[in-house]
C-alpha cells in the first residue's frame, strides 16, 4: 500500500501551478533571447513584458518599477544599499533598520556595513517594537542619519503578519525609506493595498507556484532606485544586468496571476487553519501555537511541543507522509532555536520543539483532518501533560 504524502512545506516552496508550468513549456520551446531585435528576440520580450504586468498588479505597482532577478535573496541584498536614486538625485543612507526576526538575507543587511546594522526587537507574538523604532528613527533624524527601514511582510516561521501600514507611516515622518520583504504575503494577503506604503518590495516566484531561480524587486515608488547589484548590461533598463530567465518570468507572472485570484479563498481556509489547530491543541497542555495572538497568515501554523526536539518530529512526520519543516535550524546533528524562536522570547523548554506546518490554499478539510490525527498520535507520544 503506497503512504498517502501531505505537503504542508509550503512557505519553503510550492508545487508548480500548471499554468506556470505551461508557460515555461512554452517559452522555453519558442527560445530567443529578449535583447535580440529579430522576431524570435521581440517574442521573448513580449513575453516578459506581460509577465511583468501581471506582478505589477499583484503588487499594486507600476510594471516599469518591476525588476526581475534571480529570486527575492537578490532582489533583497538589491534592495539593502545604502546608495540610492530619488528622482534621478544620488543619494547615501547612514543606517539600516530592520525587525529581529526577517528573513536571513535581510538579517545580514545586503551591502550596509556590519557597523551600520541595527536590529529592533519584537513581542512575544513576534510584532515589531513600534516604540523602540520610532524612538531609533527620531535619534537618527535629530543626529543628521538618513534611515533604511526593512520590515517583512509576514514571517516564514510563525506567519505572524508585521503592521507594515503603520510601519511606513512611523518612516515617512523621519523621511526615511521602506522595504518590504513580501515573499511570504503574496498570494495570501492584498499586496495592492494603498496602506501598504513602501518604497521597495521583493517578492519570490517559487512561494506562488512560479520556479525556482526567479524574483522580483518592486519599486513601488517609481523614484526610489537602489545602485544596481549586477551592473554590466543593459537587461532590466540597467538595473540588473544579465540574460533575462525567460520560461522563468513567464511562470512568474502566470503564478501571479493566478495567485491575485485565489485571495478570495483565504477567509475559507483560515477557517480550517482555526479548527487544525484547536485540534493540535487539544492534545496536550505542552503544545502551543507561537505568534498565536498575532495576526498571522492563514495558511501557517507553527507549533511547539515541550521537551520534545523539532528533527526528531519532523522525521517522525515524514515517515508518516507528512512533510513539515523544523522550527530551528539544525547543523551537524545539532538543533538550535531559530533566530526567529529566540527574538521572540520563547522559553528554552518549547523553543527547541517548534515545526512549522505551511500548506496551499486548496488544502482540504479532509487533509487537515489527516494530519491533525497524524500529529495527535505523533504530539501524544511526546507531549505529557
Amino acid at each position: 500500500m503506497t503512504l498517502r504524502r501531505f505537503f504542508f512545506d509550503h512557505n519553503a516552496g510550492a508545487p508548480a501551478l500548471p499554468a506556470a508550468l505551461d508557460a515555461a513549456m512554452e517559452a522555453a520551446r519558442a527560445g530567443g533571447n529578449a535583447s535580440s531585435v529579430h522576431a524570435e528576440g521581440r517574442a521573448a520580450r513580449a513575453r516578459i513584458e506581460a509577465a511583468r504586468r501581471a506582478v505589477a498588479t499583484l503588487a499594486g505597482a507600476d510594471p516599469r518599477g518591476v525588476v526581475f532577478t534571480s529570486g527575492a535573496t537578490e532582489a533583497n541584498v538589491t534592495a539593502l544599499t545604502p546608495a540610492m536614486r530619488i528622482g534621478g538625485r544620488e543619494i547615501r543612507l547612514d543606517r539600516l533598520l530592520i525587525g529581529a526576526t526577517e528573513h536571513p538575507s535581510v538579517i545580514a543587511g545586503g551591502r550596509f556595513s556590519a557597523d551600520r546594522i541595527e536590529r529592533i526587537g519584537v513581542d512575544g507574538e513576534g510584532l515589531i517594537d513600534l516604540s523602540a523604532l520610532e524612538t531609533r528613527l527620531a535619534a537618527l533624524a535629530g543626529a543628521g542619519e538618513r534611515a533604511l527601514v526593512s520590515a517583512q511582510l509576514a514571517n516564514s516561521e510563525t506567519g505572524v503578519i508585521q503592521p507594515i501600514a503603520e510601519i511606513a507611516r512611523l518612516a515617512r515622518r523621519f523621511d526615511a525609506i521602506v522595504h518590504c520583504d513580501a515573499v511570504q504575503g503574496a498570494g495570501r494577503l492584498r499586496l495592492d493595498d494603498p496602506a501598504l506604503d513602501v518604497d521597495l518590495m521583493s517578492l519570490s516566484a517559487h512561494k506562488i507556484g512560479g520556479l525556482p531561480g526567479c524574483g522580483a524587486l518592486i519599486s513601488r515608488n517609481f523614484e526610489v532606485v537602489p545602485a544596481s547589484l549586477l551592473p554590466g548590461g543593459g537587461q532590466e533598463s540597467n538595473r540588473r544586468a544579465g540574460t533575462q530567465n525567460v520560461p522563468g518570468i513567464v511562470a512568474f507572472g502566470a503564478a501571479a496571476a493566478e495567485a491575485g485570484r485565489r485571495l478570495r479563498e483565504i477567509p475559507d481556509l483560515e477557517r480550517r487553519r482555526g479548527w487544525f489547530e484547536e485540534q493540535l491543541l487539544s492534545i496536550s497542555s505542552n503544545v502551543k501555537v507561537l505568534g498565536g495572538g498575532a495576526p498571522r497568515l492563514a495558511n501557517t501554523s507553527m507549533v511547539a511541543v515541550r521537551g520534545a526536539r523539532a528533527e526528531t518530529m519532523v522525521i517522525a512526520f515524514d515517515l508518516e507522509g507528512v512533510a513539515v519543516s523544523a522550527g530551528s535550524a539544525c547543523s551537524s546533528g545539532k538543533v538550535g532555536a531559530s533566530h526567529v524562536v529566540e527574538a521572540m522570547g520563547v522559553s528554552a523548554d518549547f523553543a527547541g520543539g517548534a515545526i512549522r506546518f505551511s500548506f496551499g490554499v486548496d488544502a482540504t478539510a479532509e487533509e487537515l483532518s489527516a494530519v491533525a490525527e497524524i500529529a495527535k498520535r505523533i504530539f501524544g507520544r511526546l507531549a505529557r501533560g
